[in-house]
């Protein structure tokens, strides 16, 4: 038996919205957003005085109708923080998609949640996504990743927090991410060993538009899966950078079509128009392919 857990399922992650838990006015408003997932936020956008309001705004907002189609994170404060264990609490009470943890540094910041969670019975769809976003982080990306994939794990995403890394290195910020592109890398690397998601950093000029598609088309390029964002003006480029674009979806309907000629059935590499195409190129057209229909399926 495998040592590490099963494959997850396909979820859509290209736009990940950020949105403050203590502004009810903006919470309300991505009932009508067309973002693939919403991070509801406890932490850096609420103050201290501000922390219990957020928290009662997000029990208002679970009362209401559902968000539907949409994967919903709460991001909660340092579970060693003042403000830790009421978020907790709250993440148990409202079983949402998955609680996002703020600067992870190291496996042992995922476990202890994870055996938190299990301790309290918690419903296996709550999942785990993690902030990586100092230089600990980084460093131990592989280590957290692997900790928080043994059987019986709920670490599904990593979510890449530039601006802490930032003013923890002295990294200026600059057009092209030229110095931070070997960190971001590593992530993608970790991710990829062990069967998670990587969430691009949020760009923070929203009103930047060349410079906001820029940035996504370099994190598509790069691996990631999708990008955490600030403003729903964002939503648009994030979908478009990181969906399956037409050529590409063709050519994955192509790969599905000749491994299902009854003559592929016991082969592992098929020759299309000269070129030869293995059966790993096979899972990853199924997977494009059941993205593609996750996004139709929501738009009708």
């Amino acid at each position: 038996m495998s040592r590490f857990a099963p494959p997850r399922s396909i979820r859509l992650r290209r736009s990940v919205l950020s949105v403050p838990a203590i502004n009810r006015r903006a919470l309300e408003k991505t009932h009508a957003l067309d973002c693939d997932a919403v991070i509801f936020d406890l932490e850096d956008s609420v103050a201290p005085e501000k922390k219990a309001e957020a928290r009662e705004n997000l029990k208002a907002f679970w009362s209401g109708p559902p968000l539907e189609g949409r994967e919903r994170i709460i991001r909660i404060n340092a579970p060693s923080s003042e403000f830790g264990n009421a978020d907790l609490d709250l993440v148990l009470a409202l079983e949402p998609d998955a609680v996002l943890l703020p600067k992870v540094g190291e496996p042992q910041d995922v476990t202890d949640v994870m055996d938190r969670l299990s301790d309290a019975d918690a419903a296996e769809t709550l999942r785990i996504w993690a902030m990586i976003e100092t230089p600990r982080g980084i460093l131990n990306a592989a280590a957290i990743a692997e900790a928080g994939r043994t059987p019986g794990s709920r670490l599904d995403c990593f979510v890449v927090g530039l601006n802490d890394l930032r003013k923890d290195t002295g990294v200026l910020p600059e057009p092209g991410r030229t110095y931070l592109v070997p960190w971001l890398m590593q992530v993608v690397l970790a991710v990829r060993a062990y069967g998670l998601d990587a969430i691009d950093s949020v760009y923070n000029d929203f009103r930047d538009m060349a410079g906001l598609d820029a940035e996504c088309g370099q994190g598509r390029a790069m691996g990631f899966d999708g990008k955490m964002l600030i403003h729903p003006g964002q939503i648009e480029a994030a979908n478009r950078h990181f969906g399956p674009d037409e050529q590409a979806l063709a050519e994955a309907q192509a790969i599905i079509a000749a491994f299902a000629d009854p003559a592929a059935a016991n082969l592992n590499v098929v020759n299309m128009d000269g070129r030869m195409v293995e059966r790993l190129h096979l899972v990853q057209a199924e997977g494009l392919v059941h993205k593609a229909r996750l996004i139709a399926e929501r738009q009708i």
